[in-house]
């Protein structure tokens, strides 16, 4: 887990405003929590290209909304729960950064992983994503089959 983090909105030194990119990805996670595929649609490029790191079934370079969301379609099928927390999100003009807990359940196993997701925005949209856990073995120990 990531500890010592606090969640909540980062503020820009000029008050409580977040950065416009870091709203998209918080409203991306939103989405996703919500099963909101219509929002995870209209906040992610036609061209949007997926790196989920590691060997287990969710791992992989996926391009296209199709591809994306198909292995987002994996997450329900595969664990029996799943939740996300947000620790935080840094953002700037061309990037953003979001550290967040995943927790899941999956064959009588359950495991918090750490994992930081960088998103290349681009036109007000999702066009690259990266995500890695913090501890890619326990990762893959979980998703292997």
């Amino acid at each position: 887990m990531l500890e010592g983090f606090k969640s909540g909105t980062l503020e820009n030194g000029e008050g409580n405003m977040a950065h416009p990119n870091a709203d998209l990805v918080r409203k991306g996670f939103e989405a996703f929590a919500a099963g909101d595929m219509a929002t995870l649609d209209a906040i992610m490029a036609d061209d949007v290209v997926w790196h989920a790191s590691g060997a287990g079934v969710i791992s992989g370079d996926f391009v296209g909304k199709e591809a994306v969301f198909g292995s987002f379609a994996l997450i329900p099928q595969e664990t029996d729960a799943f939740s996300q927390e947000i620790h935080a999100i840094v953002a700037d003009d061309d990037h953003t950064m979001a550290l967040v807990n995943a927790t899941m359940t999956r064959r009588g196993k359950t495991v918090t992983l750490g994992q930081m997701l960088v998103f290349h925005i681009e036109g007000g949209k999702a066009k690259e994503v990266w995500i890695t856990p913090f501890d890619q073995a326990a990762a893959d120990a979980f998703w292997s089959d």
